[in-house]
């Protein structure tokens, strides 16, 4: 089988709006620092209008894309599954996808508007979305590539995809392509918010994967604890393979049946949206380039360290150069 991807990955196209507000502005929102909040078209507008004072950061964006878009530039040949309005902002995503040679299955449809997420930075560096999904409302079953997925070595999706039946609906199909062409699994975890109220379909595709990605407060709505130690305990009864970020504290892989410790790559955070997808982004690069669970971590956190050193989600070639030979420096 001629496995010519070594990801594939499926979630929303967001065009991310970053901007950094005051204290008190963020008071205003009514909002709970660090969440997910899915938004009508009307309130992204009232949203935008609010800080249209402010000059913010914009880039092709969503939870899965960050991931492969990291991944690509780390070396790794990369592909999405996705939707777009036909805009202008569906037009600026998929420019920035044929730059970074990112194999994109996205159909760009008519009279509808590419998804937005306006993430907001407040002093303590904190990020907090409000994200419409827009088009990505309508992405379902009919649109997943069995192709992409057959030929991909990976397969990563976003849990947020959760959060709308006919996005339920495709990941199930998704699963069913990877298994039927032996296409390794691995699934984000993505917010609290998702396990809180979409953990039935969390729960299922878990069962069906090879890995999962969490960080420490998902891991704990997960398995139902305040307890790091008790989550990541429940997590190796339920997956095969788990990736759980800790913060500050770093990270703990487990591979084969073993636990692996990965020490945090030290940072001054600016800027966490990005972290997760980051970190996920080098594990997943390190695992299918043939590097062991410890080096794949490294790579993983110290990718995750310099996203959050600065403003958006993304990092450039030079920086992500950076990170892996540090990684593997250390190692």
């Amino acid at each position: 089988m001629n496995k010519n991807l070594h990801l594939f990955g499926i979630g929303a196209a967001i065009v991310d709006i970053q901007l950094q507000i005051q204290d008190h502005e963020f008071a205003e929102l009514g909002l709970i620092k660090g969440t997910m909040n899915l938004v009508d078209a009307a309130r992204q507008s009232e949203l935008l209008r609010k800080f249209s004072h402010y000059d913010p950061h914009w880039k092709s964006g969503g939870s899965a894309a960050n991931t492969v878009i990291g991944f690509a530039q780390m070396g790794g040949k990369a592909g999405l599954g996705s939707m777009l309005g036909k805009d202008h902002l569906g037009e600026f995503y998929a420019n920035e996808f044929r730059e970074l040679g990112i194999e994109l299955h996205a159909p760009m449809l008519e009279d509808e508007a590419t998804g937005t997420s306006l993430i907001v930075i407040t002093p303590d560096s904190e990020r907090t979305m409000n994200t419409a999904l827009a088009v990505n409302a309508g992405y379902d079953k009919h649109h997943v590539p069995e192709d992409a997925i057959k030929r991909s070595e990976w397969l990563y999706f976003e849990s947020f995809k959760f959060t709308e039946e006919t996005g339920a609906a495709a990941i199930e199909e998704a699963l069913f392509y990877a298994k039927k062409h032996d296409t390794k699994i691995a699934v984000s975890f993505s917010d609290t918010f998702v396990i809180n109220v979409f953990g039935s379909h969390v729960r299922k595709a878990v069962l069906k994967s090879d890995l999962i990605f969490c960080n420490q407060a998902e891991a704990q709505a997960f398995a139902d604890t305040d307890d790091a130690d008790e989550a990541f305990h429940f997590l190796r009864k339920e997956a095969k393979h788990v990736a759980m970020t800790l913060g500050g504290d770093g990270s703990r892989i487990l591979w084969e049946g073993h636990t692996y410790t990965i020490p945090p790559a030290h940072a001054t955070p600016v800027d966490t949206t990005g972290a997760g997808d980051m970190y996920a982004a080098g594990v997943l690069y390190g695992l299918s380039h043939g590097y062991s669970p410890e080096e794949a971590g490294s790579i993983g956190s110290h990718a995750a360290a310099r996203v959050i050193s600065r403003m958006g989600a993304r990092l450039p070639l030079d920086e992500i150069h950076a990170a892996k030979g540090a990684a593997l420096k250390k190692q």
